[in-house]
């Protein structure tokens, strides 16, 4: 259209030339005629040749791209951060609760004994005694291990933690604790990017405690360590399974976040 409208103008002036042929050349008239449709046509020349605009758009485009990039990362670290607040919550209520039991349990025990040693015999309150008293020391052993190695945990002490959750998941593998020390225990390498130990260490919380609320937790990062791992179609498979196996749950958020990454990666 630009290239016809030079061509249309072109003409006018030749018109206009034709027009005035039996004037002087030096009318100012038509001078200022030609000079204003030189003018003209010199300017959509520019127009035409001027590539900028497009570049422009191109930049536009490109912008845009890296803008929905940016969004996902967002979403995906704010899903992380409440997802980890609702863990430590969620811990911390947890513990709370089985250690307030225990010493309920504990204060029970002792109770009991201390009655059994006053009305029995000098011996027998002598069993009795030592009963509670292996009672009172060795049933909070696993939650006095457990803290210890989630506070080398908190204090980023990585390396540590990693040997008391080995070391309670090995001492104590019964206990109340040893879905979540295992599941630490995978936090630890992984933050440590031992990706290969931390995935071991995840899948064994859902192999061996399939019905731990870890389990939808350490599925996806069974999923993440695929991921770093470049394991892409093991990641893919994984994040799907607990995005349909637990809907609506901070870890499916957080899985359809990763797959969509993944998406515009083109893995």
């Amino acid at each position: 259209m630009i290239v016809r409208a030079t061509g249309i103008l072109l003409c006018v002036a030749l018109a206009a030339l034709a027009g005035c042929a039996s004037e002087p050349l030096d009318d100012p008239a038509l001078q200022a005629k030609l000079t204003d449709l030189d003018t003209r046509v010199t300017r959509i020349e520019r127009v035409v040749s001027n590539n900028s605009l497009l570049d422009l758009s191109n930049q536009m485009e490109a912008l845009r791209a890296d803008l929905r990039g940016m969004h996902n990362d967002v979403d995906e670290i704010k899903h992380s951060l409440d997802s980890n607040r609702k863990q430590q919550r969620d811990l911390y209520a947890d513990l709370d609760q089985r250690i307030k039991a225990l010493e309920g349990r504990t204060a029970s025990a002792a109770g009991a004994a201390g009655a059994a040693a006053g009305a029995g015999s000098a011996s027998g309150g002598a069993s009795a005694d030592a009963g509670a008293g292996a009672a009172a020391s060795g049933a909070p052993a696993d939650a006095t291990a457990y803290q210890a190695a989630f506070g080398l945990l908190k204090d980023s002490k990585y390396d540590q933690a990693i040997t008391a959750f080995t070391q309670f998941v090995a001492t104590y593998p019964d206990s109340s604790y040893a879905d979540n020390a295992q599941y630490w225990l995978g936090e630890a390498y992984y933050v440590n990017k031992d990706f290969t130990n931390a995935l071991a260490s995840f899948q064994r919380v859902v192999d061996k405690y399939p019905q731990s609320r870890k389990v939808p937790d350490a599925l996806l990062k069974v999923g993440y360590c695929d991921y770093e791992l470049k394991q892409w179609q093991a990641a893919k498979d994984t994040l799907t399974k607990v995005t349909s196996s637990y809907p609506d749950t901070p870890a499916a958020h957080l899985a359809q976040a990763r797959l969509d990454k993944m998406a515009t990666e083109k893995h």
